[in-house]
């Protein structure tokens, strides 16, 4: 696994600064800065307490934490949320509840979301007439049929 060193600015000094859990960890948890309860429903722009520079050729991935996805139905609205590397604001996490039912409460310091940082290609687009062909062509959502 390649290493990135990524300059970290805590902005809210009394949460932990952002580590992976398990060597070979792909991202690291976000912490909430506030205490907030979700409506049914409703989503939230949380502060997570940190801003980065993250180095150009990488962009950073904010991601829903799977266990709360599958135990409360807690996600984020922009999945995955994008953070360029050249912003250097507060990072935030737009967490939604998709529970029908119940209400779902995050504390300060809850873990609420995920960060991977990924490199990126520095695309330039070019016109043309026509792409080359594929065996897929231009067959998209479902095209592969169900269960294949």
């Amino acid at each position: 696994m390649e290493k990135l060193s990524v300059p970290i600015k805590p902005l809210d000094l009394d949460l932990p600064v952002p580590s992976c859990a398990y060597a070979g960890d792909a991202a690291v948890d976000l912490r909430s800065t506030e205490s907030v309860t979700l409506q049914p429903f409703e989503r939230r722009l949380v502060p997570c307490g940190i801003a980065v520079a993250i180095p150009t050729g990488y962009a950073g991935f904010v991601l829903p934490r799977s266990g709360l996805a599958a135990k409360h139905g807690i996600s984020l609205v922009n999945s995955p949320g994008l953070i360029d590397s050249n912003y250097r604001g507060e990072i935030k996490a737009v967490l939604v509840n998709l529970d029908p039912h119940e209400a779902f409460a995050i504390e300060r310091g809850d873990r609420v979301a995920q960060l991977a940082i990924m490199r990126v290609a520095d695309a330039s687009f070019e016109p043309c007439d026509d792409l080359p062909s594929t065996d897929r062509g231009e067959g998209g959502f479902g095209s592969s049929g169900v269960g294949n």
